[in-house]
């Protein structure tokens, strides 16, 4: 008689009973499983095998010892709490939405804060900016167009996009840069000088990017004495957490290069992990259930080690794709990576501003 159990992947298996003569050791007979009851979105539970040793004694009676065996069935998909908290709440959001809209620099030279994004070729860096202006605008739009080849950049200019409100409400002074793809390999990509022209802000909003013809003081619309306005006030690199382990060495090292040089200028850096409803079942099904999933813990760490930054920089995000309506908890989720973002930009302009002062001085 054969035995049929689970393995945690969606895979059955069918076991062969086993007897004492053929499939056990000598004395022992194994019999059926008996699993216990599964967690609710946790460790597929231990199922334990009751390990019969048939013994003879002084009277030629069979006694049976019960040896309780571990036997590992699965893996587990969700936490029993949220490793980050969050409220997922439709005041939760219009919370966000009015933190994010109230924002204003503490620099007085500063109208709008500039955050560039950057990360490899349909990482979801347009998608994360028409993301949130969607939710802004209380409906799915596509403002930064998105493109479908997978190993060409969309995007060749530098644009740059102000996340405005719907008529009448309250928008934000948030600037969003996107800009080409970077690329590894065969792929052709932003080059390490092109990114640090964008943030000291030397290259005029509009720039097509040409690997061939690097920006300088030749290039059209080239500004030669940045204010701090036009520089670049934060970089949020974004990677694609259902690509996190086929990302080769080479981006590795190119992140870690990138963040060496842009942390010598000041600015600092935060990551935005994109499709995490991708790798997990649960997650997909409910995204406010991103911080119980142990695969999106998972790609966080490896995203960590990828950038070379703590996973305390880095926010789970779900980007609008073929949706048609908006879903109150991935704006929650949008609306804390842009607060998140708005953090570290605040801190460029700590850091800039006592500075400013001090020169004053002299």
């Amino acid at each position: 008689m054969a035995k049929s159990g689970s393995f945690g992947f969606g895979f059955s298996t069918t076991l062969p009973a086993a007897t004492s003569t053929t499939t056990s050791a000598p004395g022992f007979v194994l019999e059926a499983a008996e699993a216990a009851p599964p967690r609710a979105f946790g460790l597929t539970s231990t199922s334990f095998s009751k390990l019969s040793q048939l013994t003879n004694d002084s009277t030629n009676e069979k006694k049976e010892r019960v040896v309780e065996i571990p036997m590992f069935t699965g893996l587990q998909s969700k936490l029993e709490c949220e490793w980050r908290d969050v409220q997922w709440t439709e005041e939760q959001k219009k919370n966000l939405m009015k933190t994010v809209s109230s924002y204003r620099p503490s620099c007085k030279d500063v109208l709008r804060p500039r955050v560039l994004l950057l990360g490899p070729v349909r990482s979801g860096k347009s998608s994360f900016i028409s993301s949130v202006q969607s939710l802004f605008n209380g409906r799915v739009t596509n403002r930064a167009m998105v493109g479908s080849s997978l190993n060409t950049s969309f995007t060749k200019k530098l644009q740059s996009f102000t996340i405005r409100a719907q008529k009448g409400e309250d928008g934000t002074r948030l600037v969003l840069c996107d800009s080409m793809g970077l690329g590894d390999g065969d792929m052709i990509g932003l080059t390490l000088h092109d990114i640090l022209s964008v943030i000291k802000g030397h290259v005029p909003e509009g720039h097509k990017f040409s690997p061939d013809q690097p920006v300088g003081t030749e290039t059209p619309g080239y500004v030669k004495t940045p204010s701090i306005g036009d520089k670049i006030h934060c970089v949020a690199f974004v990677v694609d957490a259902s690509k996190i382990t086929s990302y080769t060495k080479g981006f590795s090292s190119t992140f870690k290069l990138l963040r060496e040089h842009i942390s010598e200028l000041g600015v600092h850096q935060v990551a935005l992990l994109t499709h995490v409803d991708q790798i997990c079942q649960e997650t997909a099904k409910d995204i406010s259930l991103v911080y119980k999933s142990l695969s999106v813990q998972e790609a966080m760490n490896k995203a960590g080690a990828l950038l070379g930054m703590s996973t305390s920089y880095i926010v789970p995000v779900k980007n609008y794709s073929s949706e048609l309506e908006l879903d109150v908890n991935a704006d929650v989720l949008l609306l804390s990576a842009v607060d998140h973002i708005l953090q570290y930009v605040d801190l460029f302009f700590q850091d800039y501003v006592p500075q400013q002062t001090s020169l004053k001085l002299y």
